[in-house]
């Protein structure tokens, strides 16, 4: 495709957990910008927030995530016995499809797919067709956090694994012009306790929950009441140490890798535009700081869309 003329837009929407409600920012800025996106590809959180997009919904979504509070992450831990995941992931799966209702992938407004990771073959699973709320389910699906999503014979897990910003698979959605989006630009966890995030907003710098207070605290008792002896060990993940609790070494871990499978994709397969939002200071479960992680993605698209080398493509014409 030569500058000037016409193509198809594309967004690849990257993991990042909390730090995901940045694809919000990005998304308005892009839309007051007048760029016309007509594909997306997402994965993990990325691929909620982009079916949100992808069904026309997006305003119903951010007006969620502007009132989530911990009490309302919390009615989502659905805690089971820890044999695949400590979180089953029925009661998010659930509040997704009251949220969007039962739809089929092919039949949404947009070409859409979602990215997620086989557990029986280590190998990228594009999920293009069937239930949209099953592949949300399946890409968000963190590795020892939520169970693994089963389909027959396959178990599907986080697609941050494979694809933790999914270029190649909205490439395939017929995009020739890619907008991704990457929010594995980690600080590691001692720069992250040290300072607040660039964009804190008046709000209070993270913490490590304490053993009085916090919500994990109620998490914690859900542990107790599963009755498992061997959990009563759990009473000393949250309580105050210097050293990262366990939820924190999870999610430590991964974004190490997503930071280095992402780097590495950037170089075989680049997108054509690349927007890195500042949210390396919000943590794995801190979703309710969705207001600085939209003014950290709103802020880096138009930053991305100014210093752009040559045009955004006009639209095709149908």
């Amino acid at each position: 495709m030569k500058p000037g003329e016409p193509g198809k837009i594309g967004l690849a929407l990257g993991g990042g957990a909390a730090r995901g409600w940045a694809h919000l920012g990005v998304l308005r800025a892009l839309h007051e910008r007048g760029v016309q996106v007509e594909c997306v590809a997402g994965t993990s959180i990325g691929a909620l927030v982009g079916a949100s997009f992808a069904l026309g919904k997006l305003n119903l979504l951010e007006e969620f995530v502007a009132e989530i509070d911990w009490k309302r992450i919390l009615s989502f831990l659905d805690v089971t016995f820890p044999r695949s995941g400590l979180i089953e992931g029925n009661e998010l799966l659930e509040f997704f499809q009251s949220y969007v209702q039962e739809r089929e992938i092919e039949t949404l407004p947009l070409p859409y797919c979602a990215v997620a990771a086989s557990l029986n073959t280590g190998r990228e699973v594009v999920l293009n067709r069937g239930s949209l709320t099953e592949a949300v389910r399946a890409s968000i699906s963190v590795p020892g956090i939520f169970t693994p999503l089963r389909r027959g014979d396959e178990f599907l897990v986080d697609g941050g694994l494979v694809n933790p910003v999914p270029v190649s698979a909205v490439r395939g959605l017929g995009a020739d012009y890619v907008i991704a989006v990457d929010l594995n630009q980690e600080r590691s966890w001692e720069e992250r306790k040290a300072s607040p995030p660039s964009h804190a907003m008046k709000q209070k710098p993270p913490r490590l929950p304490q053993k009085e207070e916090g919500p994990f605290r109620e998490f914690l008792e859900r542990f107790r009441r599963l009755e498992i002896p061997d959990l009563s060990l759990g009473k000393r993940w949250f309580q105050k140490d210097p050293s990262p609790n366990i939820f924190e070494v999870m999610a430590g871990a991964i974004n190490i890798m997503e930071a280095q499978i992402t780097a590495q994709r950037m170089v075989t397969d680049p997108p054509d535009l690349l927007i890195q939002p500042k949210v390396g200071g919000i943590g794995f479960f801190e979703f309710h700081r969705s207001e600085e992680a939209i003014a950290a993605g709103y802020e880096e698209a138009v930053k991305a869309l100014q210093n752009l080398k040559r045009p955004l493509p006009p639209p095709e014409r149908p």
